[in-house]
């Protein structure tokens, strides 16, 4: 009888991108902040790697930085122009291409976090062996990723879950991993999506996994850790998203939070991209959540809510905090805004 093979050593989560900064983000022909949210994440988040925008005629999202062209960026020293864009599909339409061609010519590395890999399309490849510059996919996940095995691992984990995608799960997560670090506590941020990965320098995009193995990545991308370490892990989509559902399953599956966070855009009425679908409620959120989630972790436990406040003025965002928090009973804060209501959460995340 042959003795069993050894087991194979299991892959990195840290999926590092090694990205040339500054960046020359690119707007294409965006005209829905929801879906120019890498341009604006890394804006918000990594502001210090950012010099300009460039952008297409017909855009009217801005991240209010100088609009420059790749050469004017690049003779001010951008180094990367990093697709802004995260469309649906995650296509590269031919009207981006002139675009995209002149930031290689420029002597731009080109940086993009969609489905359609800079890699596959000839004409980059060209104009990048051209001019010596690099083509960065971020959305490629490691190699011989393991299928999940539900075993229960030690160490604490947060995720953020939303009632509709693009809302601000990402931003929850940084803001809750950054406000317990400023506390002294042991907390790390997972990123889970392309612009979270561009911001972290690492992590695993869970929505570019084959699906029998998305939850073993998400395992994967929340390791073991001592009692008192927290992994707050950037969620996907939505459990009520026509589309997303699935990617948003094998993430929380594959993390088995003991505490997730609930997004909501309280001014937000339509789930994204997909006419007729209502957001539901932020209680029918929790109650999904915690049905489906019980599969791995059986403690499972709402810590609170983040409200994505943007568009409402201070007075209006204060009494829907008020209310969001008092209806349920739960921490509830925008973390953008912060104040004693994000301490209050950032309380229960650690609790």
């Amino acid at each position: 009888m042959r003795d069993a093979p050894a087991a194979a050593t299991p892959p990195s989560p840290r999926a590092v991108h090694a990205l040339a900064a500054p960046y020359l983000l690119f707007l294409g022909d965006a005209t829905e902040r929801g879906f120019a949210k890498t341009a604006l994440g890394l804006r918000d988040w990594a502001g210090d790697r950012c010099l300009a925008e460039h952008a297409l005629p017909a855009a009217t999202v801005s991240t209010g930085l100088p609009r420059m062209t790749p050469a004017e960026a690049a003779a001010a020293g951008a180094r990367s122009m990093v697709i802004g864009v995260a469309n649906q599909g995650g296509v590269i339409p031919a009207s981006w291409m002139p675009e995209l061609i002149a930031a290689a010519e420029a002597g731009l590395d080109l940086v993009a976090g969609l489905h359609m890999r800079l890699g596959d399309i000839p004409a980059l490849r060209e104009a990048a062996a051209r001019a010596g510059t690099r083509l960065v996919d971020v959305r490629e996940p490691p190699p011989a990723l393991p299928i999940a095995t539900g075993a229960k691992r030690a160490g604490r984990r947060l995720l953020t879950v939303g009632t509709d995608c693009a809302l601000g799960k990402k931003y929850t997560a940084l803001a809750i991993a950054r406000g317990l670090q400023a506390r002294g506590q042991d907390a790390t941020f997972r990123a889970s999506g392309q612009t979270g990965i561009m911001i972290a320098g690492e992590g695993i995009a869970i929505d570019a996994v084959v699906a029998d193995f998305a939850a073993g990545a998400a395992e994967l991308l929340s390791p073991a850790g001592s009692p008192t370490h927290l992994d707050v892990i950037e969620g996907q989509g939505s459990l009520f998203h026509p589309s997303y559902a699935a990617v948003s399953l094998a993430l929380l599956h594959g993390s088995q939070p003991d505490l997730f966070v609930v997004c909501h855009q309280p001014m937000r009425a339509q789930i994204l991209g997909t006419p007729g679908y209502l957001v539901p409620s932020i209680e029918a959120v929790i109650e999904q959540t915690i049905a489906v989630g019980r599969l791995t972790n059986h403690a499972i436990r709402c810590a609170g809510v983040s409200l994505n406040t943007a568009g409402m003025v201070e007075e209006e965002a204060e009494a829907a905090i008020a209310r969001t928090a008092a209806r349920l009973g739960l921490p509830a804060a925008d973390p953008i805004r912060g104040g004693p209501p994000f301490e209050r959460l950032l309380d229960a995340c650690a609790a």
